[in-house]
């Protein structure tokens, strides 16, 4: 069998978003958040997860995916540091649609685990060797603490 070329196909699907659709970061967000509605089980009905629940679910998500996230609960909600993109190379390059596809993906998980949480933003390549997504929450089951996440030790 040849040699499999998925970062290519990626460059031409990222470039042609960015060149022929009329507004390439909503149509990436939303796509974002399609995949990741797809890529997470929704609780029974009208149930949802407290906070602290679903943010430990999206890390699941994100590390099956590559990102190695990192979180941080703070006084309004989470931060996650992504400290492995697996898309770099194509983001670098267009990162106006990768970054806004990941950030949709966040809001996915996250709104189809009907939690009091919601992905505001991520900040691309805000540290070295890393993004940073921002996660608030509001107070209705809210679910405090932090998050089960493995740390660096257990990676």
């Amino acid at each position: 069998m040849g040699q499999r070329r998925y970062r290519l196909l990626a460059e031409m699907l990222t470039s042609m978003i960015a060149g022929m659709v009329p507004q390439p970061q909503a149509a990436a967000t939303e796509a974002g958040r399609e995949w990741g509605r797809y890529l997470t089980e929704q609780p029974p009905p009208y149930q949802g997860l407290a906070a602290q629940q679903a943010v430990t679910k999206l890390v699941l998500a994100l590390e099956e995916i590559g990102f190695a996230p990192e979180v941080v609960a703070e006084s309004a909600g989470y931060r996650i540091r992504l400290r492995q993109c697996p898309f770099r190379e194509v983001a670098e390059q267009h990162q106006d649609v990768v970054c806004a596809m990941h950030l949709g993906l966040l809001q996915g998980v996250l709104e189809k685990s009907r939690a009091p949480v919601n992905a505001d933003s991520l900040e691309p390549f805000a540290e070295p060797g890393g993004c940073v997504a921002r996660l608030s929450t509001s107070n209705a089951r809210a679910g405090g603490g932090m998050p089960k996440s493995r740390t660096r030790a257990q990676r």
